[in-house]
């Protein structure tokens, strides 16, 4: 069963553009739960607090709203969402039939580290063959490594990396295609990434290399895993931020080293990103954009604003499994709006402004679809920011472009290589320049 196709273009939503707003974005996180020991998140099973998990009532209400008020994207998560394994198929079946139709949730992958019971594939096509009925759109494996071990270790799963592996074709039978979800570390290539404090620009230039190996790397790992989608989650360390009056209600966040980058540091990784998705485009479908790539890399090398602001509590919003409340996003605790369903009219009126966190899940979209939004409210603006920087421009036709190429990643699709080819990279001599360009240009700035 295929999802349902996308409304983005709806003439409910080309109306809602037409009214400065863009298709909504709902994540719900299901409960805090959690089984893993991976240092990078709060909600790790060895964090001692009270947990919670939302009941059936509770998040079919927020869903019927959503449907109500045109909402294209819901998300399930967690902590483990697969910890509540029948509440999660029947609420995304529900989703489903509401009409919402990018429905999207995933896992650590955790029931499947026990990959050499005679029982495994079984238990994998029950799970594929449940989800495979529903119309989710999009199913994610979290990974942290290139290297399997030190996946295993970080999650505090022996063998789950392996165990993916081998699920993974039993749900290409089932017509699901997961995608590989990288919480961006320090690990992620395997040995630590690190740049010194006052760095030379040779260090700068080291540790520039080192990122966009780090991650060709990854996609290689996971392309050899048999994974066809994939998409990074930025590295989220607010604690490391104090003047951004950040308060995280959802916790897939923290102060571990692992994931708290310096300004300088993220400069150069979130070039790196973009340098290794250029590269390795043609050969696995990228969720990632890089005009957001590109924004954040300017925003840590010049501390300015650019880009576009977030759309959290404007168009996007969180579901704390904690209270069930509803904030403008996982990061902004203050910001309490109460219950989804009892948000009147057309929620947060005032003008989308935030830029204080990299939660990719409501950066990507508000950067991709902004101009759409300035082009019909203020098209002089639009020109004008179009022709400020060519460089984002020029990033943000090409996502246009290789989005639609990919089917928008959709992961109930096989990929179509044949027009993936269009954006292949002659590798060599000409990528190698281009990446001593990028790291020259960003380095020189940061000493």
């Amino acid at each position: 069963m295929h999802a349902k196709p996308n409304r983005l273009f709806s003439a409910r939503n080309l109306y809602a553009l037409g009214r400065g707003r863009i298709p909504g974005q709902v994540i719900i996180q299901m409960t805090d739960r959690c089984n893993a020991h991976c240092p990078q998140c709060e909600m790790r099973v060895t964090h001692r607090y009270e947990r919670s998990s939302l009941d059936r009532n509770a998040i079919e209400r927020v869903l019927e709203a959503a449907a109500e008020r045109g909402v294209v994207a819901v998300s399930f998560t967690g902590g483990e969402p697969f910890l509540h394994f029948d509440t999660l198929i029947a609420m995304i079946r529900r989703a489903g039939d509401l009409g919402i139709p990018l429905i999207r949730t995933g896992t650590s992958g955790y029931f499947l580290r026990h990959h050499g019971k005679k029982e495994f594939r079984k238990r994998v096509e029950e799970i594929a063959e449940s989800l495979a009925h529903t119309q989710v759109r999009n199913f994610w494996f979290s990974i942290d490594s290139a290297h399997g071990v030190v996946h295993d270790r970080i999650r505090g799963f022996p063998g789950v990396f392996e165990g993916i592996a081998k699920a993974i074709p039993i749900f290409h039978e089932h017509g699901i295609w997961p995608t590989a979800n990288l919480g961006v570390n320090r690990l992620l290539g395997g040995a630590p990434l690190r740049l010194a404090h006052n760095p030379s620009r040779a260090q700068c230039e080291e540790f520039y290399e080192t990122s966009v190996e780090a991650f060709a790397r990854f996609y290689r790992t996971v392309i050899d895993a048999g994974f066809t989608i994939v998409n990074f989650c930025y590295p989220m360390s607010i604690e490391s931020q104090p003047e951004s009056s950040l308060d995280s209600v959802y916790l897939a966040s923290s102060a571990d080293d692992m994931v708290n980058f310096r300004r300088e540091e993220k400069a150069l990784l979130f070039r790196a990103m973009s340098q290794a998705v250029r590269e390795f485009r043609d050969r696995i479908r990228i969720f990632t954009p890089r005009n957001t790539l590109h924004s954040l890399a300017h925003h840590y090398q010049y501390r300015e604003e650019h880009g576009y602001a977030c759309r959290g509590g404007k168009d996007f919003f969180f579901i704390s499994a904690g209270d069930g409340n509803t904030y403008p996003c996982g990061f902004r605790a203050h910001e309490n709006l109460g219950k989804y369903w009892d948000m009147n009219g057309t929620p947060r009126d005032a003008e989308a402004h935030c830029t204080r966190c990299d939660w990719e899940c409501f950066r990507d979209p508000s950067n991709t679809l902004g101009p759409i939004l300035e082009l019909i409210n203020n098209p002089r603006g639009l020109v004008k920011r179009l022709l400020r920087d060519r460089t984002w421009t020029r990033l943000w036709w090409e996502d246009l472009r290789y989005q639609q190429a990919t089917d928008f990643c959709n992961g109930r699709l096989p990929p179509d290589f044949s027009r993936l080819a269009k954006f292949s990279l002659r590798r060599g001599a000409s990528s190698n320049r281009d990446r001593r360009s990028q790291a020259g240009v960003c380095c020189s700035s940061l000493r």
